[in-house]
């Protein structure tokens, strides 16, 4: 299933119970789409929400908002405002997180980390832990904490109790640009402009603990799907199943197009994975026949060799009973796969 926008979209977002999913424009608008199984997303209003382009959305039970630095609410069913935050941010806003049903976390071009209360519209935290944009954030609800990445290359965390940087990493020598949360809480995945994997141990964000290089550009976006797995989107276009710890590129599950993927989103019954891209194509894909179809790949390789060894067992064993020496070759049958195969809500500038 998929729906062509006029212009690039930046961030997408699934709501909470319905089959709806928002789109921001780089044109500043948003555009609000019903799916359904077999059929192609209906386009149900499009808004021009902000003079400049609208880099993020999120859905919370009162607001959306957007990147003139200011945060807007949208009533989802007319796209109509409902409230306006002007200047809520000195600089545009890069990134929305939703934090609890009435809280959200906004980060600004220039490192900047806000809390907001949407029932008072008012900033509860305020956090200046950053030299450049966020790109990043995702909330740790145990804790009470914000991991937030930049293009600083650093990574933060941030204690919403305390109000306060609990701590930050060294410069990792690129910009850090996702973040997710793996091992039960015990490490975070940061995805980088090279293409590398960053892994932190969790209490200790100083430095790295592993790399990992199995991407061969950049990783813009990321989403765990377990424990141990996380799904990329990676610049080439193509989405990746990722096992962490032990670290691999399980296989491609999708092509997006040949541009670079923006963001990915799960439908909130996890039946579908969106993403969009600068090709201004918004697409939704059946999660489990993705994976349903990379296991099948992995039976087939593992068919191929077992088949493999059969053979050999077979052709290679010297017959001669008065041979002093018994030959076996060794083969090596290396399988290759190709590395491609894809209520209301806040929106920023």
């Amino acid at each position: 299933m998929e729906a062509l926008h006029e212009e690039m979209p930046f961030d997408l977002a699934f709501h909470p119970s319905s089959p709806l999913v928002a789109t921001s424009l780089i044109t500043g608008e948003l555009y609000l789409f019903r799916y359904a199984a077999e059929s192609q997303p209906e386009r149900l209003f499009a808004a021009k929400s902000h003079k400049e382009s609208c880099r993020a959305v999120r859905f919370v039970e009162s607001g959306n908002g957007s990147a003139d630095c200011s945060i807007l609410a949208s009533d989802v069913e007319t796209g109509k405002p409902i409230a306006r935050l002007e200047d809520a941010h000195e600089n545009g806003i890069n990134r929305l997180v939703c934090l609890t049903e009435t809280t959200v976390a906004s980060g600004d071009d220039e490192g900047c980390i806000k809390v907001w209360d949407t029932r008072e519209r008012s900033c509860c935290n305020t956090f200046h832990c950053h030299e450049d944009y966020i790109s990043d954030m995702t909330y740790v609800s145990d804790s009470n904490q914000i991991l937030a990445t930049s293009g600083d290359g650093t990574l933060s965390v941030s204690n919403l109790r305390r109000n306060k940087v609990k701590s930050q990493s060294e410069f990792s020598e690129d910009e850090l640009l996702s973040v997710v949360v793996m091992k039960n809480g015990k490490k975070v995945v940061c995805g980088t402009p090279s293409g590398a994997l960053l892994l932190y141990s969790w209490g200790f964000f100083k430095d790295c603990s592993d790399r990992f290089l199995g991407h061969a550009q950049s990783v813009d976006t990321m989403l765990k799907l377990d424990e141990e797995t996380l799904i990329s989107g990676a610049s080439d276009g193509v989405i990746r199943l990722v096992g962490i710890l032990p670290n691999r590129i399980i296989q491609p599950l999708a092509e997006h197009s040949e541009y670079p993927i923006e963001a990915l989103a799960f439908s909130n019954d996890r039946n579908y994975l969106g993403s969009i891209s600068h090709d201004k194509m918004l697409k939704l894909w059946d999660l489990q026949d993705l994976l349903n179809r990379q296991q099948l790949v992995q039976d087939d390789k593992l068919g191929e060799q077992d088949s493999d060894d059969s053979d050999d067992d077979g052709m290679d064993v010297d017959m001669d009973p008065n041979s002093s020496k018994g030959s076996r070759s060794t083969k090596t049958s290396k399988g290759q796969s190709s590395d491609r195969p894809t209520s209301d809500f806040f929106a920023d500038l």
